[in-house]
């Protein structure tokens, strides 16, 4: 089959004032020539009209290559009138002319300046504030889980919450006993000089078993836990997010906090004291080991001296932390995990936001414990 000849577009120069346009001025009928067309008339100095009436088609290619002839810049600086112009394609140019104009009057952006300090302060301060509320609003979401789970014990995943109680709870033993275990050693050893000096080497056991059962031994179990579990759980919901398994969730009528979120409250809550509990218990073994090795304090006095000067007050100081510091422990990892967007690049990183934000909140909220605390004179 053959492609119907078509007229090629031709500029001729009729007379020293005025060119004509002549054939196709179409895609097809332009070809490879179009800026030959439109530079060739714009060294002519008389030139004053085109002539178009011998135009046969027009497109849009044509139509622009037009307005670039006419618009085009000459050496005399004198603009082109156009005549002639067969009345069904003045519609075409004029429409063309119309969007060259918008184009030559949009605003280019300019190079935009490094922000000032001011700038990126700003910035941060309206990201941590929207991240908050968002924060607040899965706070209120999970909130209302947990009433439908009070309603409704039925739907409670037992299951979910056996697996997260071993995983969270019974996996961390080793590491938060070993921890521990050396951090009893340092607070022994550090005030074991002092101590000597002065005489007093039976007080090891007020200075290892105040620090350590109410506050080194919560805190370094929840900060533990934070690195460990609270990174797993943004990881695991994350990948799930990016699966678009937690969107098949809801589009099935399930309750992403009902199945994700209150198992691993649940589990870490009952198990997050319980840690702190064997935390203690480790803590106060190696100050013992310490105490002995270096200040010559047997085991028997140590524990004597040790029940006087920890009261259950104290004792119960450190433990009821812990249930605050798993509530901030789930809820951070689980909304950083609900957060992720893309691929395995976000994954990691709102893992990483996860463990920082959980370590950085369960600190403070230690800090405002010591305050309260002491304002209360506990």
């Amino acid at each position: 089959m053959k492609t119907p000849s078509v007229a090629p577009a031709a500029v001729s120069q009729t007379t020293p004032q005025i060119i004509t346009l002549s054939g196709c001025w179409t895609a097809l009928g332009l070809g490879a020539h179009a800026q030959d067309l439109v530079l060739r008339p714009a060294t002519a100095q008389a030139l004053l009209a085109v002539d178009a009436s011998g135009i046969e088609a027009l497109d849009t290619a044509g139509a622009w290559v037009l307005h670039t002839l006419l618009a085009g810049p000459r050496g005399d600086g004198a603009m082109l009138s156009l005549r002639g112009l067969p009345t069904e394609f003045s519609a075409l140019l004029e429409s063309v002319r119309q969007h060259a104009m918008a184009q030559a009057h949009e605003v280019v952006p300019a190079v935009l300046a490094a922000p000032s300090v001011w700038e990126n302060t700003g910035r941060g301060a309206v990201s941590a504030l929207a991240q908050f509320l968002a924060m607040l609003s899965f706070v209120g979401e999970s909130a209302q889980a947990l009433v439908v789970w009070l309603q409704h014990p039925s739907r409670i995943r037992w299951r979910a919450v056996l697996f997260n109680l071993r995983s969270a709870g019974f996996d961390a033993l080793a590491i938060v006993g070993l921890l521990s275990f050396l951090l009893g050693v340092v607070v022994a050893y550090q005030g074991a000089d002092q101590l000597r000096q002065y005489g007093a080497n039976i007080f090891v056991a007020d200075l290892v078993g105040l620090s350590m059962l109410r506050e080194f031994a919560p805190l370094i179990t929840a900060i533990i836990v934070a690195g460990r579990s609270g990174s797993a759980y943004a990881a695991q919901i994350g990948t799930m997010a990016v699966t678009e398994e937690i969107d098949a969730m809801r589009t099935l009528g399930l309750s992403p906090q009902e199945l994700l979120v209150l198992p691993k409250m649940l589990a870490l809550v009952i198990a997050l004291p319980l840690l702190t509990v064997f935390a203690d218990a480790r803590g106060i073994l190696g100050g013992m080991v310490m105490a002995k090795t270096q200040l010559g304090v047997g085991f028997g006095e140590f524990l004597d001296r040790l029940v006087k000067a920890v009261s259950i007050t104290s004792y119960l100081v450190g433990i009821g932390k812990a249930p605050l510091f798993a509530a901030i422990i789930v809820v951070v990892g689980c909304f950083q995990g609900f957060r992720t967007q893309g691929g395995a690049d976000s994954v990691g990183r709102q893992t990483t936001r996860s463990v920082v934000q959980s370590i950085f909140l369960v600190i403070v909220a230690d800090a405002l414990f010591s305050v309260a605390f002491s304002l209360l004179d506990m």
